[in-house]
């Protein structure tokens, strides 16, 4: 499968897709997608990672340097994990409690959920 990032919007929250692997080679295209979103104004942000089957460190790298960016404008970031079994059970989510990062991040089960004011995260 190819990596791939596309954008959306839904309830004011810039939606980025991503599908595929997540790695030292197409981390710096998630990168630069969230950077051109928060330099376009968007500070309401959804990583959809549920297409997502692998993620290395540079993959996880990434997602922390965008939790800080958008925290420094004050915005909101949201991720949601791949949905094959029960979300604890996903790569991505396995890699982020391996490394002691999954507490950093808001997670929740599909974009419905992520973009909905009030809705409360899976817990860590």
């Amino acid at each position: 499968m190819a990596f791939k990032v596309t954008g959306g919007e839904r309830g004011g929250w810039a939606v980025l897709r991503v599908s595929g692997e997540l790695d030292l080679v197409t981390s710096p295209v998630l990168r630069q997608r969230v950077h051109d979103e928060v330099a376009e104004g968007r500070h309401s942000l959804v990583l959809d990672l549920s297409e997502v089957h692998f993620c290395d460190s540079s993959g996880v790298g990434v997602l922390i340097a965008s939790r800080r960016l958008i925290r420094s404008c004050r915005g909101r970031l949201r991720l949601i994990l791949p949905a094959r079994g029960a979300v604890e059970d996903s790569h991505v989510n396995r890699v982020l409690g391996a490394l002691g990062v999954r507490r950093l991040f808001d997670v929740y089960g599909d974009v419905d959920e992520a973009v909905e004011d009030g809705a409360e995260p899976l817990s860590a």
